[in-house]
């Protein structure tokens, strides 16, 4: 555990979520899709693990999240339950699985409850997603919302730039985030949307909000482990992205030096043989 959460062994809940909120302690969240990342993650000492449709890009390749299957978010998602036992863990629900159906939506969310042993869901979108929401909220089950930059919605968009520049769009981007949290969402999240927009929603609501390209005066921050861990491409740099690793760069050397030591004979030596 790291020295920051030496102290506090309890198990991240959405409730404790709110209770950083209000006493002002920011919220730490990051990406995992596999037993070995979450359980790193875990033992560091982050708040909240994501797992995000954001595998598509990071684990399978993807140019968008839109390929990611039910059954792709249940195997991540379950994968990533064997390794937690602190942190609280959110699972994304993937593209098709919740849009303009909501009787679809619940029996998607209680899947995926049911598989993973997740803590809660997340959905992207607001007004046009509240009925799913409020059908899923209905079985007891948590949901964070996510506002702004919706990379499900990629295709509407049709660019990855700021969102809710403009008056109207941030005056809809106010609206949903009081629907949502009206409706019963514990969380949201907010992509890539002006700082003061950012602030201005986080002041306004009661439940916590997550940013990530939100500015500074979100309740807590959220990125890609793999971006942050210096895993992916330096062709990826979007402003909100710090690296604190170069990750790539160290696998790199460590897999030419050992296909030299293979290569040699000098892998294995003497001590590394029965």
């Amino acid at each position: 555990m790291s020295a920051y959460n030496i102290e506090d062994f309890r198990k991240v809940t959405t409730h404790r979520l709110s209770e950083m909120k209000q006493r002002g302690e920011k919220i730490s969240m990051l990406t995992a899709y596999d037993y070995t990342m979450a359980n790193i993650l875990d033992l560091s000492g982050i708040d909240v693990i994501l797992v995000g449709d954001s595998a598509s890009n990071v684990m399978a390749g993807n140019i968008t999240t839109l390929p990611m299957t039910l059954e792709h978010m249940i195997y991540h998602g379950a994968s990533v339950m064997k390794g937690v036992k602190r942190a609280l863990v959110i699972v994304d629900m993937p593209f098709g699985s919740y849009q303009g159906n909501s009787t679809l939506a619940l029996a998607s969310a209680i899947r995926i409850m049911k598989e993973t042993g997740a803590d809660c869901l997340k959905l992207e979108g607001g007004e046009e997603i509240i009925e799913s929401v409020r059908r899923i909220l209905s079985a007891g089950i948590p949901v964070m919302g996510h506002l702004g930059l919706t990379p499900q919605s990629i295709n509407k968009f049709g660019t990855y730039n700021v969102r809710a520049r403009e008056e109207e769009e941030a005056q809809k981007l106010i609206k949903d985030a009081h629907l949502l949290e009206e409706a019963g969402c514990f969380g949201l999240v907010l992509e890539k949307i002006p700082a003061v927009l950012g602030a201005q929603v986080t002041k306004e609501l009661k439940i916590p909000v997550i940013g990530i390209g939100a500015g500074s005066e979100v309740d807590g921050q959220v990125l890609v482990a793999h971006d942050m861990l210096g895993l992916t491409g330096k062709e990826f740099s979007p402003r909100f992205l710090r690296r604190y690793a170069d990750l790539s760069s160290a696998m790199t050397k460590a897999f030419e030096q050992y296909i030299l030591d293979v290569k040699t004979g000098n892998f294995p030596d003497e001590r590394e043989q029965y």
